[in-house]
């Protein structure tokens, strides 16, 4: 089958096409015979050399497919050849075919297409677990998710509005925060114009937010205790402005605050079912309805899979970039 590989850690051109055998299924598992997968930024980490796969997970790079069952392995009673489905994956996602336990498949939502349906399990997955399991969001309260742009922040905002939040967005450009409130953000906040803690307070009229969402780390760990309300929860789910912090924690204790953080990739197979079959109940029927969709940025062919990379790191992306597979 064709394939993209990472040659050697480094940047977007060591991503190379090439061919590999077909994967072997083992119990449970099922073969997709891939038609779009999804870009995340855990891909552009691992092609750096810094995000390894999980054991037993494919060294290909890919969390996110679409496509149809064109095998399935013994115990896998739900699933039979031909299915439409979209499927969170440990790796192996660039490439013609990919292998996932049954468990960690969904149908392919009513009225998406293949290339729609490869931009929604990574984030939907991490949006659901993050952002409502550990966060516990709520109707009326307030969340605020930094990078609205992104394919997660394009989901949370969604689902949060979908949900009954109130939803504060923050972005880096005036095109992007129009962007965020098009999707449905009550406030969008430009960070290189505004201070988000004075806009987030002064918008919930001193309270703050109830649940944050980030993805930067740094300084961005320290003003999120700032912006965040009494009792509020802070989810961590990356660091892209550094990992290492310095920040008083007195701030935690005296607003009674939660500061948790996640990675969904090396969990294990049973957890990314429970969170499927959350998604299939609650989610999915938003999905078919229209009321939340994935959002589209940019599609890239397999073998250019370097380019898709570009894009994303780029930052110039509002939503999701995918790979289509011919």
């Amino acid at each position: 089958m064709s394939a993209v590989a990472i040659k050697n850690p480094g940047g977007p051109e060591v991503l190379v096409p090439e061919q590999r055998p077909l994967p072997q299924l083992r119990s449970g598992e099922v073969l997709i015979q891939v038609r779009a997968a999804g870009i995340n930024r855990p891909d552009v980490l691992q092609r750096k050399g810094a995000y390894p796969p999980p054991k037993d997970a494919s060294d290909l790079p890919g969390l996110e497919v679409a496509g149809e069952i064109a095998a399935v392995g013994p115990e896998t009673p739900r699933w039979a050849v031909g299915d439409c489905v979209v499927a969170l994956v440990p790796g192996g996602g660039y490439a013609e075919y990919c292998r996932v336990h049954g468990t960690n498949v969904l149908p392919l939502p009513e009225n998406l297409s293949m290339v729609e349906g490869g931009a929604v399990p990574e984030t939907f997955f991490t949006v659901w677990h993050n952002v409502f399991e550990r966060g516990g969001l709520k109707a009326g309260e307030t969340f605020l998710v930094h990078g609205g742009t992104s394919g997660i922040g394009t989901t949370a905002i969604q689902l949060a509005k979908a949900f009954g939040a109130q939803v504060i967005a923050t972005a880096g450009s005036a095109d992007k925060c129009a962007a965020c409130e098009q999707l449905g953000a009550d406030r969008a906040i430009n960070y290189r114009e505004e201070d988000f803690v004075t806009a987030v307070k002064d918008f919930t009229g001193g309270k703050g937010a109830d649940v944050i969402l980030d993805m930067v780390g740094g300084d961005y760990v320290a003003r999120n205790y700032d912006a965040a309300a009494m009792d509020g929860r802070i989810v961590q789910i990356a660091t892209l402005n550094g990992a290492s912090v310095q920040t008083d924690v007195s701030k935690l204790m005296v607003k009674r605050l939660h500061h948790t953080g996640s990675t969904l990739r090396p969990r294990s197979v049973e957890f990314k079912a429970a969170i499927a079959a959350a998604l299939e109940a609650d989610v999915w029927p938003l999905l078919a309805s229209g009321e939340v969709a994935p959002v589209m940025d940019r599609v890239f062919t397999l073998n250019d899979a370097r380019h898709a990379h570009e894009r994303m790191e780029g930052g110039d992306h509002i939503g999701k970039i995918v790979l289509e597979v011919p």
